[in-house]
């Protein structure tokens, strides 16, 4: 079909009319589809059921180092868990803490905690006149609700095919002290499944910030999240790398078991220096007394090693795997050709990043919402829900069958026809 941007203007007006009767036709159909979030669908879930079984009231409660996991105590974690999850991200368990069913909390409360109390005796933030933190963009919603919950400035960042514009994160880091930190999702990142390469790292771990109190929020919550047997990302240990470059407290790394068990009662934890860890004990001593331990038995003695994580994912992929071939493949057949659009085919992770010509992605949300698919709001991806250039959609392709999955791209990539159209007979 020829390009809408080679199309004279009684050409688009014919192809709106089309694609009006086409829309029509689809609210017609009253569907119900929600991608707004990167759910696991309920097929995911029950990969996971058998665990349940794992555990009765005639096992053995304890850990491998013979402490009751029904009693308090072990405030870091079990061994047995700690080492799973040090193995799944690749750091040695040593330097690993083990924490409830939700990463973001860590993350919350390591904002809330340097608000507070500062980083290891540095003034709190709360006392400081300014505090800023980097955002790569597009990037997690999540995390910028975090940032901006505390009253923190976010700064934009964009992101490239290797990562954040490092040149940028080198200038504001070693240059602003007011800049504390900079969120990242380094492995099939959150929405785009860029990795970061060995370079970005590299460069991550080099960094010489102004503030001795800045900290590298690295969420790996993608780690193992792959979606193909023969193209898999590897990443760089930014641990490892900080170690190495005489930046050994610059980085805290989180993760999880969310989307490998179950996502509302999995693990989650976080890696970092020994220095880091002994102010995180502290502060935990006060917080809490122990997590759930009897989670961590159970999730240690399911899951076992690094072997029995892979298993378990590979059979997550053969779930996700053609729901992300619906979606790229629909985007192929209805918009390559058009020239009005552009997206990453990610090799894992959970999203599909789509990018709009410049002024469309809310129109486009709206169509959808209109003929029934939910989608998550446009600006959502930016600090402040606002995208500079109203382009940029998540598409997220988990939880729905794949057969409605397929009727929801179709009538995603009709909504962006018509938004597309109509946009450029406003020029």
């Amino acid at each position: 079909m020829k390009s809408y941007r080679e199309m004279t203007r009684e050409e688009l007006a014919r192809e709106e009319q089309n694609l009006i009767k086409a829309f029509d036709a689809e609210k017609a159909k009253g569907l119900s589809i929600n991608m707004a979030r990167g759910k696991p669908s309920t097929a995911q879930l029950d990969l996971s059921n058998d665990m349940l079984d794992v555990i009765n009231s005639k096992s053995d409660f304890c850990s491998e180092k013979g402490s009751d996991c029904r009693n308090y105590g072990d405030i870091a974690g079990i061994d047995e868990a700690k080492r799973l999850m040090g193995d799944m991200v690749g750091v040695p368990w040593e330097n690993v803490m083990v924490y409830g069913n939700a990463s973001l909390s860590i993350m919350y409360d390591f904002v809330s905690r340097s608000m507070l109390k500062g980083v290891l005796g540095s003034t709190p933030w709360c006392q400081l006149d300014h505090v800023k933190f980097l955002c790569p963009v597009p990037g997690y919603d999540r995390h910028f609700g975090i940032t901006e919950y505390f009253g923190i400035e976010m700064v934009n960042i964009p992101m490239t095919p290797t990562g954040p514009d490092m040149d940028k994160v080198e200038e504001l880091v070693n240059n602003d002290s007011a800049v504390k930190g900079i969120w990242c999702v380094p492995k099939y990142s959150n929405p785009q499944g860029i990795t970061y390469s060995d370079d970005t790292v590299r460069r991550f771990a080099s960094l010489k910030p102004a503030a001795d109190d800045f900290r590298i929020y690295w969420d790996n919550a993608y780690a193992v999240h792959h979606l193909y047997d023969d193209q898999q990302d590897e990443l760089l240990d930014i641990l490892g790398a900080c170690e190495e470059a005489g930046n050994p407290d610059m980085v805290y790394e989180f993760f999880s078991t969310s989307k490998i068990t179950f996502a509302g009662s999995g693990l989650s934890g976080m890696a970092a220096s020994q220095k880091n860890l002994d102010e995180i004990r502290h502060q935990m001593n006060v917080r809490i007394i122990s997590y759930d331990k009897m989670n961590m038995l159970r999730h240690a003695r399911y899951l076992v090693n690094l072997d029995g994580v892979k298993a378990k994912m590979a059979q997550h992929a053969k779930i996700m795997r053609p729901k992300f071939d619906t979606v790229v493949n629909t985007l192929n057949r209805d918009l390559k050709s058009l020239d009005i659009a552009s997206w990453i085919e990610p090799h894992g992770g959970y999203f599909v990043a789509f990018e709009a010509m410049d002024g469309c992605a809310t129109a486009i949300i709206q169509l959808a919402k209109e003929a029934g698919i939910t989608l998550t709001p446009a600006g959502a991806p930016f600090p402040y829900h606002k995208d500079p250039r109203d382009s940029v959609i998540r598409i997220a392709p988990s939880l729905p069958p794949v057969p409605d999955l397929q009727a929801a791209m179709d009538v995603f990539t009709l909504c962006v026809r018509l938004a597309t159209v109509r946009k450029l007979q406003e020029k």
